[in-house]
């Protein structure tokens, strides 16, 4: 069976809005016989987007105590809905709370090995010490690899003790730090990054498959590429952050970047990674409304989604 998480944490984010993506697909769903917010099984992870209503009082890593307490929500959950043999369907407001399913994904599974693949147009390995905004976002992956990256550490930064008790909080919950290993991690369409970003990927072989090379190996090969990558992992964990997505397609997304993959590419490769027996979980982030026109993100988005999700229950059934 699968459950749908629904995550409207926007806590990490530098933009408001994220919190509202999962409304705006289910409004996008009303057109569509086969909604999956039909679905029996549906969970809610209570959130903290109260705090918003304060200026955050942890530069470096932005309303952390509050991302840091929703981890803990979504990792209990996740250990609920894998304890059960479900699979976990989760739709999360901005980027950060992928680090708290990679968490709960390991402490539900701690003697497994664990993959990510990560489609996304960033490649969110900063850190408190790195970010230039401080926002969590673009941490979510440092946070499972357990990296400070203080080898590319802006010692121009301002980050208070509660920071980096927030972030030390978020890198070890479980008691297990590292989540995975770098090479236990592939990008897909990511083309917005910056240099200490870039010295991680470098320095421990983390590949990306660009658009470019997206279109020259066709879905397939992409999907075969990254599943033969993982071979040695026992579980896989795919995220979309729908800023992947080309913004001739829509701009509802906290972070837009051109050149990115059209509907039927991302369809056609979640599609295919999501027969993978291995592949556990899968996350949709960063459907931003409030930046949006008509709601076209959520539009354009949800039948990835519809797709995704039907093909994960026919892989069960």
């Amino acid at each position: 069976m699968i459950t749908i998480l629904e995550v409207n944490s926007e806590l990490g984010a530098g933009t408001r809005g994220a919190s509202l993506g999962f409304e705006s697909l289910q409004i996008a769903s009303l057109s569509s016989e086969r909604s999956i917010f039909k679905h029996p099984h549906q969970v809610k992870v209570e959130t903290e987007n109260n705090l918003l209503l304060s200026p955050s009082t942890t530069p470096g890593a932005r309303y952390v105590q509050g991302i840091s307490r929703t981890y803990d929500r979504l990792c209990a959950a996740l250990g609920d809905v894998m304890g059960g043999n479900h699979f976990p369907f989760i739709i999360a407001g901005d980027h950060s709370m992928a680090g708290g399913t990679i968490a709960g994904i390991k402490i539900a599974n701690p003697d497994k090995r664990l993959g990510v693949i990560w489609i996304d147009a960033h490649a969110d390995l900063h850190s408190p010490f790195t970010s230039p905004s401080g926002n969590v976002h673009g941490m979510p992956l440092a946070t499972a690899l357990g990296m400070d990256n203080m080898e590319n550490a802006d010692l121009s930064l301002t980050i208070t003790e509660q920071a980096k008790e927030g972030w030390a909080h978020l890198k070890n919950i479980g008691g297990i730090c590292p989540k995975i290993k770098p090479e236990d991690l592939v990008f897909i369409g990511v083309r917005d990054t910056e240099e200490e970003e870039d010295a991680l990927c470098e320095k421990y072989g983390i590949p990306n498959i660009t658009v470019d090379e997206f279109r020259q190996m066709g879905f397939e090969g992409v999907a075969q590429k990254a599943l033969d990558k993982l071979a040695a992992c026992d579980m896989i964990y795919v995220s979309f952050d729908v800023d992947s997505l080309d913004t001739s397609i829509s701009v509802g997304t906290g972070t837009p970047v051109p050149h990115g993959l059209y509907v039927e590419e991302a369809q056609s490769l979640i599609h295919t990674l999501l027969t993978d027996p291995k592949v556990c979980a899968f996350e949709v982030v960063e459907v931003n409304p409030l930046l949006d026109s008509h709601n076209q993100m959520a539009r354009a988005v949800y039948p990835i989604i519809e797709d995704a999700f039907y093909t994960v229950l026919n892989r069960l059934h």
